[in-house]
């Protein structure tokens, strides 16, 4: 703990006069038992703040399972509900029994871990079951991203075989190459041996999460192809809207209160005074992290809300929704680095990104239920770009480690090494994620594990494939439904 407590008896006994030597050693030991017990008290702190920033980001999945389930028609509600859930389960055991050592276990050349598989000789000097359990749940975030993209046609043994890779190796890999102290493109290595001399600046997950996800989520999507009758034979778009537009608003809000645990959690620490004595500490960069999500978020939405009044002439909750989760996404990479005015730019230009890519998904006939890769990816890849242009120099020494020199935003004047480490980070995870998931993805179909018949399509995943229907529409004792049979479809 900064601002240790230290006593010497030799010092003591002088001042104390002869024969004191005894009061010195009692007073020192003292002192030596309150310094331990401020130390304990500063670790319990940041362990705690650090669990209760793990249970914010895992109520996100609440959030994503409601927004999935809002926006996907009512004959698949079931089928994405039950996703969900098993992005959580699978993801749970698999990043336990290889994901956190290929993310965080000592590294292999900076490319990934190789110790602490199935947590085997943890806790570290520097980690604790803590911080596993924080960083689980933003693996299993990237898991539930891709799960939107692929939604209403996809088998259910493809979600659990691409879940479980996804959380137990291409994520990790990532996680580690960014946010270990180890990776090759980390902002924590060694002063002389970082990219571009400052590393990748990615705080939260614009591109380690959001871009992970999303991109996994394209690839996906791209090799099954739409959904039936998205798109007529001329090529125009033919809308497949969700069945509840109240689901995607409670999603939407809970992934919005997740989010203060995914972005201001990424401290890991609160009690770190940056200057010894005074008010201002990490505590003081943790309040304004939440103020710069907050107000991108809120920018984006507001934004979303114009743009497409002026495109389509309506007033549409469920782009605002996606536009505000937009602009969570990409002020998630720089949310610590920057000013809270920056935040309302970086919101204001995802906005923008998320609207075009949308045409662009349009144009070129891709279907994304829940405009996962659009949202994600697109956002998720602005927010990088954002940071190596508006990073703040001060907040990036507080943030990072204050080394004379270190590259920041280019906008703020440090040059565009920072921007160079981002461009590297765009381009190694869309090529990473790309090569891994494409490849999964493409043996899936080889295997015919991956999209189902047309009849189930047709007919409702939640019919065919998981016993009925999420909702009754009827009442238990009326016998008319009884001419509906179930059909039991293996895999």
């Amino acid at each position: 703990m900064s601002g240790a407590l230290t006593c010497s008896a030799a010092d003591l006994s002088a001042l104390l006069g002869p024969n004191a030597t005894a009061a010195a050693e009692y007073i020192c030991g003292q002192l030596g038992t309150v310094n331990n017990k401020f130390t304990d008290a500063a670790f319990a702190i940041d362990n705690t703040y650090l669990l209760f920033s793990a249970y914010l980001v895992f109520s996100m999945q609440l959030g994503f399972a409601m927004l999935c389930a809002g926006s996907v028609r009512a004959k698949n509600t079931m089928n994405i509900m039950l996703t969900n859930v098993l992005d959580a389960a699978a993801g749970g055991l698999f990043y336990y029994l290889f994901g956190y050592a290929f993310a965080f276990g000592g590294s292999s050349e900076g490319f990934i871990g190789r110790h602490n598989f199935a947590l085997k000789d943890f806790p570290t000097l520097t980690s604790d079951y803590s911080f596993f359990l924080y960083q689980w749940a933003f693996a299993i975030a990237a898991a539930g991203i891709t799960s939107g993209s692929i939604a209403e046609r996809t088998q259910f043994v493809a979600y659990l075989i691409y879940s479980s890779f996804l959380t137990g190796f291409v994520y990790p890999v990532v996680s580690h190459w960014f946010w270990s102290p180890d990776g090759w493109a980390s902002p924590f290595r060694p002063s002389g041996d970082r990219l571009f001399g400052t590393g990748a600046i990615d705080f939260a997950g614009s591109g380690v999460v959001h871009m992970v996800g999303g991109i996994a989520g394209l690839m996906g999507a791209l090799i099954e192809g739409p959904r039936r009758g998205r798109f007529e034979k001329s090529g125009r778009p033919i809308a497949l809207r969700g069945h509840s537009a109240s689901l995607v608003v409670l999603g939407t809000f809970l992934l919005w209160f997740g989010w203060y645990g995914f972005n201001p959690g990424s401290f890991a620490k609160i009690l770190v005074p940056y200057e010894s004595g005074s008010s201002y500490g990490q505590w003081s960069g943790i309040g304004r992290t939440a103020v710069t999500t907050t107000l991108a978020g809120s920018t984006a939405a507001l934004t979303t809300l114009f743009g497409k009044r002026l495109l389509s002439g309506h007033w549409n909750v469920t782009d605002v929704c996606n536009g505000l989760l937009g602009g969570f996404a990409a002020i998630t990479g720089g949310c610590s680095v920057v000013e809270p005015w920056a935040a309302i730019v970086c919101g204001f230009v995802a906005a923008l990104v998320l609207i075009g890519c949308n045409k662009l998904a349009e144009i070129v006939q891709y279907d994304d239920p829940l405009e996962a890769a659009q949202l994600h990816g697109g956002c998720g890849a602005w927010g990088l770009i954002f940071v190596g242009l508006f990073a703040k120099e001060k907040y990036v020494n507080e943030v990072y480690g204050a080394i004379p020199g270190r590259p920041y935003g280019l906008f703020m004047g440090g040059g565009g090494k920072l921007l160079g480490a981002q461009l590297v980070q765009i381009l190694v995870i869309a090529g990473w994620v790309s090569a891994t998931m494409g490849t999964l993805f493409f043996i899936l179909k080889k295997l015919n594990l991956l999209r189902i018949s047309e009849k189930d399509e047709m007919a409702g995943m939640d019919m065919t494939r998981h016993g009925g229907f999420a909702y009754m529409y009827y009442d238990n004792d009326d016998e008319s439904h009884r001419a509906t049979q179930l059909q039991r479809v293996d895999a």
